[in-house]
């Protein structure tokens, strides 16, 4: 074989490589750098950014490593895109009773301006879920999950808002003043081993997965073993809403949470009710998962390709686990600018005795209208202070019929309840 022939096959070849891999389903720089610097939207340090589907304009995403499949969440929107559809299934909603229809949609690009998902495939919802911006108070339509995560590095700086993507040769090396440790990927999820001390002072070693998708802190799943335990004081609440519909159990807290040497004290727990989904649990191994109200207080390295995680603590890491002292659920109306209503309101809590109902809407907070809000400040103002004055202006409808209401005030005076 001539050397130019030889040369000739050589390019060939080169060229079919570079092709095939262009053709392998994930999340690639557009450029031939070490990293790109992409600014997110944190919500109650949920991850939420801006996603161009095949091309349309950017919509709202969440960016989570608790899910497997990229998800939409309106096929009314799937078809305003003009997906492509191949086939059916029902996916078994969080709580294990709810099931929800979807359509599949195989290939898909998904621009997140320098880094680009090819072959993307999307589950998209036949009915539409937008709850979402209900407990968040910014508009979400879908999930990123897995494949965002499966090739690159992935730094998740909390304080800044910056995520950080790596090229997959890139960051061979720890960083400098990061703890590094372990992280398993099992099933297309992420889960790394912590030691909980509960309140009665026993010690647990849980295998946890990393959720960036989930608002809660710490959350352990009380059917998976006989070592968890619930502390003394508690109370019941919604933990969270997915796409089964709304999560209840109870919320407490353990004594600390040591995730490979970086401790943090105090740590509100969410504790869910047994539900059918809960089979699916065991089956992991897991006994829970940290949330984005414990990861959000480090910067955070996921590191799919090399089966580990790097931690260093972040800027509030020392900040008290603070519940809500009112007890209001707020919720914010999807679709609409800024308006709040009060999904529950718990047993014998202060805003309980002021007479504040369930479905009332909140007109004004410490005299500032509610247009001048965002949830998450709501969220923060009712954490801040126990004993703080929290002025409401509500108004109340009569027979579900929004041309018929009173409007009354009360004032609420926040008590932590644990």
């Amino acid at each position: 074989m001539t050397y130019r022939k030889v040369l000739v096959l050589l390019v060939l070849l080169f060229h079919f490589a570079a092709s095939g891999w262009a053709q392998v389903p994930g999340f690639f720089m557009k450029d031939d750098v070490r990293k790109v610097k992409m600014p997110f939207y944190s919500a109650n340090s949920l991850i939420i950014m801006p996603v161009s589907i095949n091309g349309s304009e950017p919509i709202n995403f969440l960016v989570d490593t608790g899910v497997r499949s990229n998800i939409l969440f309106s096929k009314a929107l799937g078809d305003a895109l003009g997906l492509k559809y191949t086939r059916r299934l029902s996916i078994a909603g969080a709580d294990g009773s709810t099931v929800i229809m979807a359509q599949v949609s195989p290939v898909n690009s998904l621009d997140f301006g320098e880094v680009e998902g090819n072959l993307q495939s999307l589950l998209v919802l036949e009915e539409n879920f937008l709850e979402l911006e209900s407990v968040i108070g910014v508009p979400v339509y879908g999930i990123i999950g897995y494949e965002f995560f499966k090739f690159n590095p992935v730094k998740i700086n909390y304080d800044s808002g910056i995520l950080e993507f790596y090229r997959g040769s890139a960051m061979k090396w720890k960083p400098l003043f990061y703890r590094k440790f372990d992280m398993a990927i099992e099933d297309s999820k992420a889960y790394v081993t912590a030691k909980v001390t509960q309140k009665d002072g026993s010690k647990l070693e849980a295998k946890l997965l990393i959720d960036t998708g989930a608002n809660h802190g710490l959350l352990l799943n009380p059917e998976t073993t006989d070592e968890i335990t619930m502390p003394p004081v508690f109370i019941e609440s919604q933990l969270g809403q997915s796409l089964g519909g709304i999560l209840y159990g109870f919320i407490g807290r353990v004594n600390s949470l040591n995730i490979h040497g970086l401790v943090m004290k105090d740590v509100l727990t969410s504790y869910p009710d047994k539900t059918s989904f809960s089979n699916l649990i065991l089956a992991t191994g897991r006994q829970g998962s940290l949330g984005a109200e414990v990861l959000g207080r480090t910067t955070l390295v996921l590191d799919y390709p090399r089966n580990r995680a790097m931690l260093r603590k972040g800027e509030n890491f020392y900040a008290p686990f603070e519940f809500d002292m009112s007890g209001l659920i707020i919720k914010k109306v999807p679709n609409d600018d800024n308006r709040f209503f009060i999904s529950e309101v718990r047993e014998g809590s202060p805003a309980y005795k002021t007479g504040v109902l369930a479905f009332d809407e909140i007109l004004s907070i410490n005299r500032v209208p509610t247009f001048l809000w965002e949830l998450s400040e709501i969220f923060k103002l009712l954490r801040s202070e126990e004993g703080r004055e929290i002025e409401l202006e509500m108004r109340r409808y009569i027979d579900n019929d929004l041309a018929k209401f009173s409007d009354y005030k009360v004032s609420i005076f926040l008590k932590k309840q644990i």
